[in-house]
């Protein structure tokens, strides 16, 4: 993985230097750009030596559906001409870990066992925002396994409230 992340790194700091006005906007376009790089049919598609780097961009704009600007259409020629079309990801995460850093924010996975109400969601960032000492970017995404509870995850760091992690410890405790 060393190594997507060394080709990611240059063009995650060049579009971070260019669209620095508008950083918001594109981490959305990046990110659909990403999930649509992301997809081992397109990547497949995009290394076939028959198909032109138009065909690529095309094919990449149509399923995006992503409103890219200028700059946007520009980084993904150059993407798609150097071969990089798989690192996208990767450079979205980049791209994103240098805007939160400059705002001084991280993003937060909150996984819950049933859909959390929006108002809850706010509670929930606020609380976690105090936990954790900084602005969180809160996400939720819905995880049965957990039983009941959530877990939170922020970057390197977890905070399990799920029944399935209190289960696994009262099954420690007891077999130990």
């Amino acid at each position: 993985m060393a190594e997507i992340a060394t080709i990611a790194r240059p063009y995650a700091e060049a579009l971070f230097k260019s669209t620095s006005g508008d950083l918001a906007g594109s981490q959305q376009w990046l990110d659909a750009l990403a999930a649509v790089a992301g997809n081992a049919q397109l990547l497949q598609f995009a290394s076939n030596p028959k198909v032109g780097d138009g065909e690529v961009y095309d094919v990449v704009t149509d399923v995006a559906k992503a409103d890219l600007p200028e700059a946007g259409k520009n980084f993904l020629r150059a993407i798609i001409e150097n071969g990089r079309l798989g690192a996208l990801p990767e450079i979205a995460s980049q791209f994103r870990a240098m805007k939160n850093a400059q705002g001084g924010s991280s993003d937060a996975v909150v996984y819950s066992a049933f859909p959390i109400a929006a108002q809850q969601v706010g509670e929930v960032a606020v609380a976690l925002e105090k936990r954790f000492g900084r602005k969180l970017n809160v996400t939720v995404q819905e995880d049965p396994s957990l039983i009941g509870g959530i877990r939170v995850v922020v970057g390197d760091e977890v905070l399990d409230t799920s029944v399935k992690a209190r289960l696994e410890q009262m099954k420690v405790a007891l077999t130990a």
